[in-house]
C-alpha cells in the first residue's frame, strides 16, 4: 500500500483571526483580569477568546457571581429536569435590608463593599451544584437543585445567618453588619412550568419576609400541588408537532 505524504500548508495560509477586529475583546479580557496564551493565533486560541468571553458574560462585573442572564439559563435548566424527575429544587431570592442607608450614610463605594462581601458568604454557603447569582441591585438569588422541602427551611436561614454574623469592613476602621431577607419557592415537579413562575412565587415570599419584618426568611410551605392556569396550558400542549402518519391515525 502506498501512502501518499500530506500535502504541507502554504507558508502563508490565513490565520482563524485573519480579518477580525479582537482590540476591544481583548482589552475588555485583560481588564477582566482573563489572561490568553502567548501562542499563535490559531483556532485553538481563537476557541480559548470564545470561551473567555462567554465566561466575561455571564457574570456579574461586581461581584464575580452569576449574573441575570446566566442565573436564568440555570433556572431554565432546572424547571425542565424537576419536571422529568420530579425532584425537588429550591429557589430563593434574597434582599439586603435597608441597603439604600448603606449607600446614604457611607456612600456608593461601601456599599460596593457590602455587595461583595454578601455575594463571598452566600458562595460559602452553598453546595458545588447550586448556583448563586446576583439577580440585580442588591438583590441576590439562589437555585439549589434535590432539595426537599423538609431542609428549605434550615439550608436558607443558614444563608441569613452567615450575612447576619459577617460584619463588613469598611474605611478607616468602620465595620458594618448587615441583615437579610430570603424568600423561596419550590419548582412544581411533574409539571411543565417556567423561569418566572417560579420565581415570582419566591418573590411573594420574599415580599412576606420584608412584611414580616425584614431579617428572617419565609418559605412556601409545601411545594406548590395547584398548577396555575398558564402552567396548565404548557403541560397538555404539544412540545412537537405531532407526525402526519400518527394524525391520520387518531383522526
Amino acid at each position: 500500500m502506498i501512502v501518499k505524504p500530506s500535502r504541507p500548508e502554504p507558508p502563508d495560509a490565513p490565520l482563524p483571526t485573519d480579518g477580525l477586529q479582537l482590540d476591544t475583546a481583548l482589552q475588555l479580557l485583560q481588564r477582566a483580569g482573563h489572561a490568553l496564551s502567548t501562542g499563535p493565533r490559531d483556532a485553538a486560541w481563537l476557541q480559548q477568546l470564545v470561551d473567555a468571553l462567554c465566561d466575561l458574560s455571564s457574570r456579574d462585573a461586581l461581584t464575580g457571581l452569576a449574573n441575570r442572564r446566566q442565573f436564568d439559563l440555570a433556572l431554565e435548566r432546572e424547571t425542565d429536569r424537576v419536571a422529568r424527575s420530579g425532584e425537588a429544587a429550591l429557589v430563593l431570592l434574597l434582599d439586603i435590608d435597608h441597603f439604600k442607608r448603606v449607600n446614604d450614610t457611607y456612600g456608593h463605594a461601601a456599599g460596593d463593599l457590602v455587595l461583595q462581601a454578601v455575594a463571598r458568604t452566600l458562595q460559602e454557603c452553598v453546595r458545588p451544584m447550586d448556583t448563586v447569582a446576583r439577580y440585580g441591585g442588591e438583590e441576590f438569588a439562589i437555585v439549589l437543585p434535590n432539595c426537599p422541602p423538609a431542609f428549605a427551611q434550615a439550608a436558607a436561614e443558614r444563608v441569613r445567618h452567615a450575612v447576619e454574623s459577617h460584619a463588613v469592613p469598611l474605611a478607616q476602621g468602620v465595620t458594618l453588619s448587615v441583615t437579610l431577607s430570603a424568600g423561596g419557592a419550590f419548582a412544581p415537579p411533574w409539571v411543565r412550568s417556567s423561569a418566572r413562575l417560579w420565581t415570582e412565587r419566591a418573590d411573594a415570599q420574599l415580599y412576606r419576609a420584608k412584611a414580616e419584618g425584614r431579617n428572617r426568611t419565609c418559605i412556601e410551605p409545601t411545594a406548590v400541588s395547584l398548577v396555575s392556569a398558564e402552567e396548565r396550558g404548557m403541560l397538555f400542549s404539544p412540545s412537537l408537532p405531532m407526525p402526519l402518519d400518527d394524525a391520520a391515525a387518531t383522526s
